[in-house]
C-alpha cells in the first residue's frame, strides 16, 4: 500500500535527521570551548541529583545543600562565577552535558573507563566505593549471601556499572532499577529487595541520619575497586577544566579542602588527585 510506504520513508528520514542531530552535538560538545560564554553569561550550570546525600541533596526546607555544593560554590568563587545548581535526570546525565543545558556534572560522578568516552573529568577529589546496605534481620553477612536475591541499584549509577559488567563478587538472582536511592530503600524495607549496591559516601550519612539506623548492616567486599569522584565536563572545554582544576589546588592549598571534608565526613582530609 502507498501510504505504508509513505509512513516508512517519513520514518527513516526522521531517523537519519534525528542521528545527524545527535552527531553534530556531539562533535560540537567535543571540540568547542565554551569558557567566553561562561564567563560573560557569569555562572556555572551544575547539574545534580538533589536526593544524593550528602553530595547534594534538598533539606526539609528545600534549601540545597551537601558536599558537592559546599566545593563547587568555592570553586566558582575562584572563577568569578556563581553556581547555578539544577536538578536533571540522573540517568540522563551525558546527553544533558552534551546538550549544553548544563556546564558540568557535579554530584559524587564517579571516574570510569565507559564516562571517559564520552566526557572529560577533572582532578578527582574524592575517593569513594561501593558498598552492599541489607538488613540486619536478613542474616546477610557478605556478597556471597546475595546468592538468588534481589539487590536495588540507581539508574545509570556507577553502582549499576560495576554490578552489571564482568564482576563476579555480588552474585543475585535480578536487579532492580530506580531514580533515586530513598526510593530503594523504601523497597528494601518492605521486603521487596534484600539489598542496595550505593556509593559508600552515600550509604554512611544516609544511615547515621535514618531513626531506625541500627537496622541496616553495611557489607564491604575487597573485590570492589575504590573509584573516584571528579567533576564531569564536555571534552571541548579544556579552558574550563584547567580552570577548575587550578581552583581546586588553590582550595587544598589554603586548607579549605580540608575544612569541606571535615564539615561532611569528619575526615581530616586534605585529598587531591591528578
Amino acid at each position: 500500500m502507498k501510504w505504508v510506504k509513505k509512513l516508512a520513508l517519513v520514518a527513516l528520514l526522521f531517523c537519519l535527521t534525528l542521528t545527524a542531530a545527535c552527531s553534530n552535538l556531539t562533535k560540537r560538545a567535543n571540540t568547542t570551548d565554551t569558557w567566553v560564554k561562561i564567563k560573560k553569561r557569569g555562572t556555572l550550570v551544575i547539574g545534580l541529583d538533589d536526593t544524593f546525600v550528602p553530595m547534594g541533596f534538598r533539606e526539609k526546607n528545600g534549601q540545597l545543600v551537601g558536599y558537592d555544593i559546599d566545593l563547587a560554590k568555592a570553586v566558582c568563587k575562584k572563577l568569578g562565577l556563581k553556581a547555578d545548581f539544577q536538578t536533571i535526570d540522573w540517568s540522563m546525565k551525558e546527553t544533558e552535558l552534551r546538550n549544553g543545558t548544563i556546564d558540568a556534572l557535579w554530584n559524587g560522578y564517579s571516574v570510569t573507563a565507559s564516562r571517559k568516552k564520552k566526557v572529560a573529568f577533572s582532578r578527582s577529589y574524592l575517593e569513594n566505593r561501593q558498598v552492599l546496605v541489607v538488613k540486619k534481620s536478613s542474616g546477610i553477612k557478605t556478597f556471597s549471601q546475595m546468592q538468588g536475591k534481589s539487590v536495588g541499584v540507581q539508574s545509570g549509577s556507577t553502582a549499576q556499572i560495576w554490578l552489571e559488567g564482568k564482576q563476579k563478587a555480588l552474585p543475585y538472582k535480578d536487579s532492580v532499577l530506580y531514580d533515586t536511592i530513598p526510593s530503594a530503600f523504601l523497597d528494601l524495607n518492605a521486603g521487596r529487595i534484600q539489598g542496595i549496591l550505593l556509593d559508600e559516601t552515600y550509604a554512611e550519612y544516609y544511615i547515621q541520619h535514618e531513626a531506625d539506623s541500627a537496622s541496616y548492616k553495611e557489607i564491604i567486599n575487597q573485590d570492589v575497586p575504590t573509584d573516584l569522584f571528579a567533576v564531569g565536563l564536555r571534552k571541548g572545554d579544556k579552558t574550563l577544566r584547567k580552570k577548575i582544576n587550578q581552583a581546586l589546588a588553590d582550595l587544598q592549598k589554603s586548607g579549605e579542602l580540608a575544612k569541606i571534608n571535615q564539615k561532611w565526613f569528619g575526615k581530616k582530609s586534605n585529598y587531591l588527585g591528578k
